[in-house]
């Protein structure tokens, strides 16, 4: 799970962007890890539709 996070991580940082929308990106993210703290099945799937959402080219900027 830290090795996706840090992949995802290292994603958010290269996406051609504003400094706004990677900001909230990196909040999900933080969102993220604190959930693995908690439940990590549910922080797992969290990242997985993070992920799928980048590899679809839709960055999840809610």
């Amino acid at each position: 799970m830290a090795e996706r996070l840090k992949q995802a991580h290292a994603r958010v940082h290269a996406l051609n962007v504003s400094v706004d929308a990677k900001t909230a990106l990196t909040r999900q993210l933080l969102i993220v890890t604190e959930t693995a703290k908690r439940d990590l099945p549910e922080a797992a799937r969290r990242l997985s539709r993070f992920v799928h959402d980048l590899d679809e080219g839709h960055p999840p900027l809610d």
